[in-house]
C-alpha cells in the first residue's frame, strides 16, 4: 500500500474523478477495485494533455494519483498491479488504499458465477489527475 497521502500537494491538481465498484458474485476484491477505476474514468475525456492546452505541459506529463476505499479484511488480497492496467495513459504515481467500501450480501449464493458465499464487495475510488 502506498505511504504518501493522495492527492500529493507536489502534484498540480487539475481534477478528481470519483466512481463504485462492485463484485457481486465470485468474491474478488480487485474486480471491484477495478470497476470503481473505470466507473471514475469512464465518463471523461482528456484533450487538454493531448491539445497541448496547459502552456509547457505535453502529454507527457500527465501523472494520476489513485485511492482506494477497501473493506479493511480484504485489503491484502487487492492486486494493485491489476487495478493500475486500467488506467490507458497517465504516470501512476501512487495507490493509496484506506478502509472504507463495503461487503454486503448479494442476496443469493450463484456456484455457477463462482460464488463461495453471498458477500457482495463494494469499493470507492478516487482518481486525482493533474501534472
Amino acid at each position: 500500500m502506498a505511504t504518501e497521502t493522495v492527492p500529493s500537494p507536489s502534484m498540480k491538481l487539475l481534477f478528481v474523478e470519483m466512481g463504485v465498484g462492485y463484485d457481486q458474485h465470485g468474491q474478488d476484491i480487485t474486480s471491484a477495485a477495478m470497476r470503481a477505476c473505470r466507473d471514475a474514468i469512464s465518463s471523461n475525456s482528456i484533450p487538454a494533455f493531448r491539445r497541448g492546452s496547459i502552456p509547457g505541459v505535453s502529454f507527457n506529463e500527465m501523472k494520476l494519483q489513485i485511492k482506494l476505499g477497501v473493506p479493511h479484511a480484504l485489503q491484502n488480497s487487492l492486486d494493485i498491479e491489476k487495478v493500475k492496467s486500467v488506467f490507458p495513459y497517465g504516470k501512476i504515481l501512487n495507490v493509496e488504499v484506506v478502509d472504507g467500501g463495503l461487503i454486503c450480501s448479494s442476496g443469493v449464493l450463484v456456484e455457477d458465477m463462482g460464488d463461495k458465499n453471498e458477500d457482495c464487495y463494494i469499493v470507492n475510488a478516487a482518481v486525482y489527475v493533474g501534472y
